[in-house]
Order: C-alpha cells, then sequence, then structure tokens
C-alpha cells in the first residue's frame, strides 16, 4: 500500500440502533478507533490519524447526532452506553475476525470509552482514556454537577457562545487546589502553566498546523475564518453546528456518568488515563487522576491542555503512538 493509499480515507455508512454513522478508515494493521469528544466529528482526527495509519487501521467517525450522521427521529438527550454500543458495532464491522480494537477517546469521549471497557471487555486490547470529566470522582462533586448544569441553561437562555464563556469560567480555578483535589498522580513530566480549556475541542483547530488560539471563547468569530481553506472550513461548519446538541443533551448526561469502578479496576491493565501537561489543575484531569486512582490505571502524560490534539496534532499522535505500543 502506498502512503497515499495508507492516508486517504475510505468512508462508509453504519447503520445502529436509532442512527446512521458515518465513518473513515485509513490505513492497516490492528483496528484503533478514534471517538471524538465534545462538538467534534471524525475531522478533529485527520492529521493524527494519518500519521497513525502505517502502523493501524484508523477508524474514526461522526458521533450519532452529529455532522453526518443522522439520528432516525429527534435528537434526545443522548447517553454514554448508547454510544459506546455504537462503538462496540463498529469494531464488530471493521474487525470481523474478533480481533480485539484499540480505543482512544477524549473528554466526552473518554467516558464513552470507559463504559466499553467496564461493559465490553473483550472487544478492546487496549483504552487510552484522555481526560474523561467523571465529576462524581471530584473532591466536590456537587460542584461539578453544577458548573455543567449552568453551561447548559446559559445555552438555554444566551446561546453558544455565553455557553461557552461559562464553561471557561467555571474551569478557570485550580480545581486540585482551590478545591483540596487529592495529590497528584505520578506522571512522566512536570506540568507548566497554561490559560484554561474548553472542554468542547475548537472547532478552529482542525487543520494539521492550527492556528493561535483567541483569549476566551466570546472572541471566537461565528463565522468561518476567511482564511481557512475550503476542506478545513468544512470542517469547521460541521462542528460549529453540533454545539448545540452537545451543550443541549451531552454535556450534562456525560460528565455526570458513573463509572463502573469495580469492572474498570478488573480491565485495568487495558487502561490508560491520559492528563495534559498543561490542563493537570483543570476538572477534567483532576477527575481523571482520581479515576486512575480509584481503578489502579497507568497515567500518562500527553503535549497541550485538554484539548491538546489540536493544538500540536502530530506531537500528540507521536506520544499516542508511544502509548499504545507501550508493554
Amino acid at each position: 500500500m502506498t502512503t497515499t493509499d495508507r492516508t486517504a480515507p475510505r468512508t462508509g455508512l453504519l447503520t445502529v440502533d436509532g442512527a446512521t454513522l458515518h465513518h473513515e478508515v485509513r490505513g492497516e494493521g490492528p483496528l484503533l478507533v478514534m471517538m471524538p469528544g465534545g462538538s467534534a466529528d471524525a475531522g478533529i482526527y485527520d492529521a493524527i490519524a494519518a500519521d497513525l495509519a502505517d502502523r493501524w487501521t484508523v477508524a474514526t467517525f461522526d458521533p450519532r447526532g452529529y455532522s453526518r450522521s443522522p439520528l432516525d427521529g429527534p435528537v434526545t438527550e443522548q447517553l454514554p452506553a448508547t454510544h459506546a454500543d455504537d462503538i462496540v458495532r463498529l469494531i464488530e464491522v471493521l474487525s470481523p475476525d474478533g480481533a480485539p480494537a484499540a480505543l482512544f477517546g477524549s473528554s466526552s469521549s473518554a467516558v464513552v470509552a470507559l463504559d466499553v471497557l467496564a461493559r465490553h471487555p473483550g472487544r478492546v486490547s487496549r483504552v487510552v482514556a484522555h481526560e474523561p470529566p467523571v465529576v462524581e470522582l471530584l473532591p466536590d462533586p456537587e460542584a461539578g454537577r453544577a458548573l455543567f448544569a449552568a453551561v447548559r441553561e446559559s445555552f438555554r437562555r444566551d446561546g453558544v457562545a455565553a455557553a461557552m464563556t461559562t464553561m471557561a469560567e467555571g474551569l478557570a480555578p485550580a480545581w486540585g487546589e482551590d478545591r483540596a483535589a487529592p495529590e497528584p498522580t505520578a506522571v512522566e513530566a512536570e506540568p507548566t502553566a497554561r490559560q484554561p480549556e474548553s472542554m468542547a475541542p475548537e472547532p478552529e483547530r482542525v487543520a494539521p498546523e492550527p492556528a493561535a488560539p483567541a483569549s476566551s471563547p466570546q472572541e471566537k468569530s461565528q463565522e468561518t475564518p476567511p482564511e481557512m481553506p475550503p476542506a478545513q472550513a468544512e470542517v469547521f461548519r460541521r462542528m460549529h453546528a453540533n454545539l448545540p446538541v452537545f451543550l443541549e443533551h451531552v454535556l450534562c448526561s456525560f460528565s455526570g456518568y458513573a463509572p463502573d469502578l469495580a469492572a474498570l479496576k478488573d480491565s485495568s491493565a487495558h487502561l490508560v488515563v491520559g492528563v495534559g501537561r498543561d490542563s493537570r489543575t483543570l476538572l477534567p484531569a483532576v477527575a481523571a487522576e482520581a479515576l486512575a486512582r480509584r481503578v489502579d490505571a497507568r497515567v500518562a502524560e500527553f503535549p497541550g491542555g485538554h484539548i491538546g490534539l489540536t493544538e500540536d496534532p502530530r506531537a500528540f499522535a507521536a506520544r499516542l503512538r508511544d502509548v499504545l505500543l507501550a508493554p
């Protein structure tokens, strides 16, 4: 297979219960399913998937109700278990010989990854869950629940931009310090300071060479940036259009997920919990490290912050490669 053949996506549609999933496959080798979080779709992984396609069959997709994966009916509250069932179905189709798949999820999709591992451990060989925002494991779970409820209420009252501002401001406190979190789990490098980031991946940051971020969500244009190439602009438009679904139907139910700690501890040898080098004191990373302690899972540090995969996709891909191939 030539490099062009390996990195060019092969697209398909998969019928699942209540929806049709658009998915893209690159490369050859063991199956690696990469799940987009927040309002993102398959396009968030274009650069990363291409870099990993030399070693894996990399599958990306649009989650149900997003972009090119329509629901059979009106959108309702989304549940991690439903999305986890979609992943298992995708693995069954793309790995018909029954071989287990590696699974990567970030933010809300990391919650889905945990549910797949807890309920279907035989279908996965390694799960990398990057900063799942499981507020039930925070030192003050009620504060986490209240934050995301306030984000949704802000969206209902004032729209997307106001909701993203509410989220950025709520994540700004050092949850690991001001809120008396346990001592951080030891990882391979020391964290560095960085501005807080939204849980929803920023649609602007989907290019292989991302532009510098705006200073705050309310300063981001609601229109496609004029200098953006057409293909990247299309990804931007799709992901921006997903934000209402994310804010109304995904954010609270996914962040409020209560993981099956006993099942995850039984499968902890297959689980790696990712944390961003620059987001260690923010809510998602604090919750992720609490999870790792509770289930005896390994913690791996990744470049950047909560959305590090869009800040420097190739550095993030290199780190993910190391984590996936580690003994």
